[in-house]
This record gives C-alpha cells, structure tokens and sequence, in this order.
C-alpha cells in the first residue's frame, strides 16, 4: 500500500483556500497511487488560530466532515486530517480518517493536549482508535501523543503496525521528528506517518520535517522545511515478521517507562 504525506503552510483560517488546497493534494496523491493522504493537525480551521477554535469548530457528521469525505471519494484516495470538532458543549482537537471511498472508518480526540493555548482551546480525549486499512491494523495519534511511549505501546499490544498522526510541531523541536518518531517505531515495532506544517501562522513558525518512518527505524519518506508531498509505499503486512506484530504491552513493562509523565 502507498501511504501519502502533505506537508504545508497554514490555511490561517481561510476555510475555501484550505479545502481547495485539499483537492488538489489529495489528486497528486491519487495520481501518484496512495490509497491514504495524511495531512497536519488542526488543518482546519487553523492550528495557531485560537480565537477560531471554538468560534469555527464543526460537528462530527457537520459540513467539514461532509466535505473532507467528498473529497475524498472524488480523488479516489483516502484521506486523515486534523480539525476543530464540536461536541457535546465542547471543542476536541480531533483527527478524522476516510477511506478513498469517502466513508469516515476512523475518529479521534487528542489524548496529550500541549500547552495553555491548545488546553485552552480544547478538552481532552480519552480512547484510542484502531481501524483496518487495507489490510494495516492502524491507529491515529495526534503530535504530542507519540512522544509518549506508553500510547504506542497501548496500540502495539492492540496489534497496531501502523500510526498516522497529524502534527503541528514547532520549529526548534526538529528531534521530534529525527529522534521520537523513530524510537517509538522501533520500540513498538511500528510504521509511522508524522505529518507537519512549514512556514508560520502568527506567531508560531513550524519546523516541517514530516516523516513516514519503518518498523525498523529507517526513513521511508522526509521532508525539509517547505512544503512537500511524501509517499512511502509500504511492506505488505505479510511480509512483516509475525513476533513483530504480536508483541505485548507486559513486554515493554519490562523496561519501566510506564508513566505519563
């Protein structure tokens, strides 16, 4: 299966420019033949617009989601993406996840909410979600949550071989991308896709460096620092040694990082 990555600059609000740009990224995706795009956390409306995470935020189910699967069924690739979800009196910082016939397979809430402005913005989640993309026993994390071991480690006891997590990390945190990322796919035996902003939004300047790392380690994809379209085409799950895809949480007990600090 060939997996896709886009790393971009912020849409900064303009909701009309950031489904356009989704368009025309899912289709060079399609056409280079993914069957999953993944794009960075809070693409819409806006990571660092805080003064419209709650005023723009849109139900599960609401306009957004009727559109992100549209598109998705027209460019005839799947698609994951970060966005500002109404719920319940409340906003999460969610990630969604359609397949390339445009039905929704996958939703998720950030679990490890960084900072004052995003624990201003959002609440917490609380669940993991695992789905079957073709063929891939997969998960979705969103940027802080894969730094912390015990999540990945939660999802590979679940038989996860593979996380999408859309991101908004900032420059001057590149080691997540070049150390983390790659720990956590070698400790738990996964493949992860990182997708990032570049550029700036305000006052935040993004690191880029979106990466779609292997199981053992090694980088399949990787961007710089401007804007980029990745795609990794990776090992079918048979070809994935069956010890690798069985291994426990009690395992990784073992080593003793268990916490959530």
């Amino acid at each position: 299966m060939k997996l896709a990555l886009y790393q971009g600059p912020a849409i900064g609000g303009d909701i009309e420019a950031g489904f356009a740009r989704i368009e025309r990224q899912l289709s060079a995706a399609a056409l280079a033949g993914a069957k999953m795009a993944v794009f960075p956390e809070v693409f819409l409306p806006g990571y660092n617009r805080p003064d419209l995470h709650k005023v723009l935020a849109q139900p599960l189910g609401g306009a957004w989601t009727k559109r992100l699967s549209a598109l998705a069924k027209q460019a005839g690739c799947g698609l994951t993406i970060g966005w500002a979800e109404a719920a319940d009196g409340t906003v999460y910082n969610a990630a969604t996840s359609f397949d390339d016939t445009g039905e929704q397979v996958a939703h998720y809430r950030k679990i490890q909410l960084y900072g004052p402005m995003e624990r201003a913005s959002f609440s917490y989640g609380d669940a993991y979600t695992v789905f079957d993309l073709y063929g891939h026993k997969t998960a979705l994390m969103i940027c802080y949550d894969v730094e912390f071991p015990q999540h990945c480690a939660a999802l590979a006891a679940q038989g996860v071989s593979l996380v999408l997590v859309p991101t908004a990390n900032p420059q001057g945190f590149e080691h997540v991308s070049t150390a983390f990322v790659p720990a956590r796919a070698a400790e738990m035996r996964l493949t992860i896709a990182y997708a990032n902003f570049c550029g700036t939004e305000g006052n935040l300047t993004f690191g880029g460096h979106s990466v779609i790392v292997g199981p053992d380690a090694q980088l399949l994809a990787s961007a710089g620092r401007g804007e980029a379209l990745l795609v990794a085409d990776l090992a079918p799950v048979g070809d994935i040694a069956p010890e690798l895809l069985s291994l426990q949480r009690e395992d990784y007990r073992e080593v003793g990082r268990t916490d959530e600090t």
